[in-house]
């Protein structure tokens, strides 16, 4: 894990660190919406716009499976900085290495890939609408996250230059390197 400086050891205090855009009331109920969202995809009811058949269903199963194994992944790599809060832990450390040096929120993009499965498995308009509001939501949460982490982290700036948010960055690498 790279420990990167830590800003808020520099004498910001905890009250710089958490700006307007997210008070912790605000987090928490981004939270609860991310939660209420993929609940919202598991019992919504099944529609008829496309068959549930085996394909379908391998299909989900596949996306809801690798969107889990990189949750698991991801959460074991960031450590104590784990929170669903998208306010950064104070103990926290920003994590570049592993699944981290490709993408700057790997849980979030798991999330919605497990997500998909849903949406795959569920076959109506409620899942596709469920879906994208966990898009928005989670959405929501990086842009305050991101926020927090650029005043927490000094080197974070230039990690999100270079790392994609929510996918890999494509390489500027020349193909001929």
């Amino acid at each position: 894990m790279k420990n990167t400086k830590d800003k808020s050891r520099q004498g910001l205090t905890k009250q710089h660190s958490v700006n307007a855009m997210m008070k912790p009331s605000i987090a928490w109920a981004l939270v609860g919406m991310q939660f209420g969202a993929l609940a919202a995809l598991v019992v919504f009811p099944a529609g008829t716009w496309w068959d549930r058949g085996p394909l379908s269903g391998t299909i989900a199963l596949i996306l809801v499976a690798v969107g889990l194994v990189v949750v698991v992944v991801a959460g074991a790599q960031l450590g104590r900085s784990l929170t669903p809060s998208p306010i950064p832990r104070e103990e926290g450390t920003l994590v570049t290495t592993g699944i981290y040096s490709q993408v700057r929120h790997p849980i979030y993009t798991a999330l919605l890939v497990a997500a998909l499965g849903g949406v795959v498995w569920g076959g109506s308009l409620a899942h596709v609408i469920a879906w994208f509001f966990l898009f928005a939501v989670l959405s929501a949460k990086v842009a305050g996250e991101e926020s927090l982490l650029r005043e927490k982290f000094e080197d974070y700036a230039a990690y999100s230059t270079t790392t994609g948010r929510f996918f890999p960055k494509p390489s500027t690498r020349n193909a001929s390197d």
